[in-house]
This record gives structure tokens, sequence and C-alpha cells, in this order.
């Protein structure tokens, strides 16, 4: 499998970068963002603003620098491996007590609920989808998006985020895991823009795993920056390989 695509804009959020040039000269020597910063996301009036917690105003804030003012009803693809996975271990603290639930906390805690809330805010009525697929997350919501553009869609929004696990899921954390978040509009790859090609295919018996001193998603933000060359990504028995220029 090939498809290819058109990154027509991008943005992204993390502690302590940002903005474009900061992302540039990340991208040139990466490092794992640290701080506890959060975008003042002034897009989004304060009542609603208040009930979208940190994850969620880095994903929305990277959206809404993402998507020009006059695109509306184009759909988007809302994509994070472990989603605000924090809140739900909240929930389950707080039933283990016997104590009632918010139905806010909970209504906040389910995948889709920071894609619903940008529907929300932004008074979007297109469609959108919310996904985790491991660590082959952005790989895929870049194939969803591929789809929807083959659909018609003329653009398509892409936003991959995630946020530290929980210290009860210590055993399980794989890769680094800060709180981060970037958006894509993509577009079919004849249009001006970064030009980019992903394939898939099966990995070869006894070929390494990637391993980065990056999360997964960020190191996809940093080849997109970097401008050229590839990135290779396996996962299991499968092997994803991002080239520039189609």
């Amino acid at each position: 499998m090939n498809i290819q695509f058109t990154i027509a804009e991008w943005a992204a959020w993390a502690p302590g970068l940002e903005t474009a040039e900061a992302w540039q000269a990340w991208a040139r020597q990466p490092f794992i963002p640290v701080g506890d910063g959060t975008p003042a996301l002034s897009e989004v009036p304060a009542m609603q603003r208040r009930r979208i917690d940190r994850l969620g105003r880095m994903a929305i804030q990277t959206a809404y620098w993402c998507q020009r003012a006059e695109a509306e009803g184009i759909p988007f693809v809302f994509a994070s491996r472990h989603g605000d996975v924090a809140c739900s271990v909240e929930l389950l603290e707080s039933l283990s007590r016997q104590e009632g639930l918010s139905p806010t906390s909970f209504g906040l805690s389910v995948h889709n609920a920071i894609a619903a809330l940008y529907s929300i805010v932004r008074g979007e009525r297109g469609n959108y989808l919310a996904l985790a697929a491991g660590r082959a997350t952005p790989e895929t919501a870049l194939v969803e998006a591929v789809g929807l553009l083959g659909d018609g869609a003329p653009e398509v929004l892409v936003v991959v985020y995630d946020a530290a696990l929980p210290e009860v899921y210590v055993d399980f954390r794989d890769e680094p895991d800060p709180f981060h978040a970037w958006c894509w509009r993509v577009a079919l790859a004849a249009r001006e823009g970064a030009r980019i090609s992903l394939g898939c295919g099966v990995a070869e018996q006894g070929e390494p795993e990637s391993v980065s001193g990056l999360p997964h998603g960020l190191d996809v933000l940093r080849f997109l920056l970097a401008g050229s060359g590839s990135l290779r990504h396996r996962v299991d028995a499968q092997r994803w390989e991002w080239r520039h220029g189609g």
C-alpha cells in the first residue's frame, strides 16, 4: 500500500514550543518537551473553555491555528494513542471508593470527547473521526484522511495528540510520553504544499522494531519539518515508511 498527499498547513503545541520558529529549531535538534504550560485557547469563550482540560486545549488549539476560518464543513480526524486516560483513571478510583461519578467527567473521558468539543465550539456539523491505533496511530490517521479525500472531501484536518500516562500504567510505557499535539491540513497530492508519501508493507523476519528517543507522534512531526528524507517505523509485523516528495 502506498498513499500520497499534501500537507497544506501545519501547527503544533507542546510546553515551551509554541511558535513555528521554535518547532523548526526543535526539529533540527529534537528533545523531549517538558513543562506545565497550557495553551491560552483564546479563540474559545471562557464558559466553554473551562470544560476543556489541558490535553484538549492542546489539541483544539492546534486545530484552530491550522483550520482556515472559512473552511467550514471539512471532515477532521482526531487521533491519540492513549487519549485522556488520566480522566478515566480518576473515575475508576472514585468507583473504588464508592463515590458518585460526575456525568460531565464521564462524558469528557470518552475517546471522542475532544473531537466533539472542537465541533461544538466551532459549530461544525461535518464528519469527524476519533481513533486510536497503538504505535501506528499517526499512520492510521493519515490513511483515514486520504480515504476521506478519496470520497470527495477538499481537505481533511488531522489532529494527533497525547499525554503522559498515569503512574498506574508505568509498566506499559514503551516510549516517552510528553504532552504534545499537532495538526495537519491534508489535501490531495496535486495541491500546493509539502508532498508526502506513506507506504505500508510486511516487515521482514528479524527486522528490529523502530527505536527513537522521541514518542512516535513527535518523530512523525520531526520528519515533516525536516523537509527531506524518510522515516521508517516498524510496528509488530508491519513496516511503515514516510517519504518526502511522493
